[in-house]
């Protein structure tokens, strides 16, 4: 009898101990020392980890405003008056908003089935006979067709989609390995609810895309991509053309918008925890608990095609490589022979690759607004102050948001049941984004009429009549005169000026910058013009 009853009393003391702690004056009292010592055994597993530690702020809220750095244009005016959800992330508290929590569930957590996506899969064939994936989301899991809802959401109740016959085409990047994380896809669910039409872009030997070449893209070569948007132009001819990236994938975009220049078919892109420094990013070592599954994940991709590798490089010697950084030159840094790892490979070879490989290489040819969104607590990119700021200071197609919390692609929202379905603030925002985007554009494009009617009606030359297509966009780049740089503040301080157009800053004088649009004479010509 009394060895049941010793063997029933731990069951009995939890039982009780979970009904006590289910009482609210109990939880009142207990509740701040459980979460501080829970706190404390979070630090103590991330120091034996060697994870980086989170702040000292991180168990506090999360509505203060991110830092917006960006040159102060009529768009960025534009965007602190019109994106509300810019300027309150309300992003969540210790424990889910642990940077490395979030960083962990972005990258492998699970997704609910009932937030899945049905995606119909596009095979195309690039110039060199290889092979790229094109995903398309057809549909939810649990919905006849796709758009059927309509989310009523965002600032003043506003649909945020396109729900139309032409839905905007939203281009998803993943990371450089290819994976298609959860994070991508509550996007991709969030964007096809609200009415865009998402595809995902895969490269060549990635999430099931047959290797039909021996050969694997590198870091920033953006000659496939350049040819699937040119292909979703043609297909899609009458939609506008969105980008998004994620994480290491954003080399991809960025290399794509700073080749092509105005001759980008892109209306606008979005950034998620951007890779803005490629050569930076290899050559900073991750923490093991992130560099280990990694670099499994990219092994198993070159065994499963290590007969087809075996011609052009030593596939043996790539699956012993212990670093991302040592087994991307041993891929690409060797040519000719075999490759070496463990850092025996030739220094200037590594810096050759990254001359044609860096994101930012052609930032000045960037004829599209980007928006890249970023915390300071991101575990897996250098830190905050290795950020090129000159870059968002000087370009009026950059902007930077910071904010102080939300690990790599995670971004987690405050609570549950969001009005417009987002469970990520970065979703929010990135959508929101795209939509205000359109707003400007439109405005500027009901402007530029209003200007042509004016000096034809008082007796000016009108000269041709040309249609401004807002869709099929060919940018020229626009005239910049050199100003001081700003300083960074907080959407909440900067939108307090922009009411009277002061732009980001206050009281300060603004230069001209044109806004300029260009299509070509066969699909209608015409250009739109805005100025500070």
């Amino acid at each position: 009898m009394w060895e049941a009853v010793f063997c029933l009393l731990p069951s009995v003391v939890l039982l009780l101990s979970a009904l006590l702690l289910r009482l609210t004056p109990v939880q009142s009292c207990l509740g701040p020392w459980v979460r501080r010592a829970a706190w404390r055994l979070w630090l103590w597993a991330c120091w034996c980890l060697r994870l980086p530690l989170p702040p000292e702020g991180g168990r506090g809220g999360g509505g203060t405003g991110p830092q917006l750095v960006c040159k102060p244009t009529a768009l960025a005016r534009f965007l602190l008056q019109h994106c509300g959800s810019l300027a309150r992330p309300s992003l969540a508290a210790w424990p889910w908003g642990d940077p490395n929590v979030q960083t962990l569930l972005g990258l492998a957590g699970p997704v609910e089935d009932d937030g899945g996506v049905r995606f119909a899969r596009e095979h195309l064939q690039v110039k060199d006979g290889g092979v790229v994936a094109l995903d398309w989301a057809v549909g939810l899991k649990g919905e006849p067709q796709r758009g059927a809802k309509r989310e009523q959401g965002g600032a003043g109740g506003r649909v945020l989609g396109c729900h139309s016959s032409c839905p905007p085409v939203l281009i998803l990047i993943p990371n450089s390995w290819g994976r298609v994380t959860p994070h991508l896809l509550r996007l991709c669910a969030l964007a096809l609810q609200q009415g865009f039409y998402p595809v995902l872009f895969h490269r060549r030997g990635h999430a099931g895309c047959p290797l039909v070449t021996p050969r694997f893209q590198e870091f920033g070569d953006p000659s496939d991509l350049i040819q699937a948007v040119t292909y979703l132009r043609h297909r899609h001819p009458c939609s506008a053309l969105l980008a998004v990236s994620e994480g290491s994938g954003s080399g991809l975009l960025l290399s794509y918008l700073g080749e092509c220049g105005s001759s980008s078919y892109l209306t606008a892109a979005a950034c998620l925890s951007p890779v803005l420094r490629g050569q930076l990013w290899f050559d900073t070592p991750l923490p093991a608990l992130y560099r280990w599954p990694l670099l499994l994940y990219r092994k198993l991709q070159l065994s499963r095609y290590s007969s087809a590798l075996g011609a052009v490089m030593d596939v043996e010697r790539l699956l012993r490589c212990s670093s991302l950084r040592d087994l991307e030159a041993a891929m690409f840094c060797r040519g000719r022979g075999a490759p070496r790892c463990e850092g025996a490979f030739p220094v200037a070879e590594w810096d050759a690759y990254w001359e044609r490989n860096e994101p930012l290489r052609d930032a000045d040819e960037v004829a599209v607004p980007v928006l890249c969104l970023r915390s300071w607590d991101d575990p897996l990119l250098p830190p905050p102050s290795t950020l090129p700021t000159s870059l968002f200071q000087d370009s009026p197609y950059f902007l930077l948001a910071l904010t102080a919390r939300g690990g790599h692609c995670g971004f987690a929202l405050e609570g549950e049941g969001a009005p417009d379905g987002a469970t990520c603030w970065s979703h929010r925002v990135v959508l929101e984004y795209f939509r205000v985007v359109a707003e400007f554009l439109k405005a500027e494009e009901r402007r530029v009429k209003g200007v042509a009617g004016v000096g034809a009606g008082t007796g000016g030359s009108p000269g041709p009549r040309r249609r401004i297509n807002t869709m099929m966009p060919r940018r020229r780049r626009a005239t910049l005169l050199r100003r001081e740089r700003p300083a960074l503040r907080t959407l909440a301080d900067s939108a307090g000026h922009g009411g009277r157009g002061e732009g980001c800053g206050s009281g300060e004088q603004q230069d001209v910058f044109t806004w300029h649009r260009e299509t070509a004479e066969s699909g209608g010509a015409g250009n739109q013009k805005g100025k500070l």
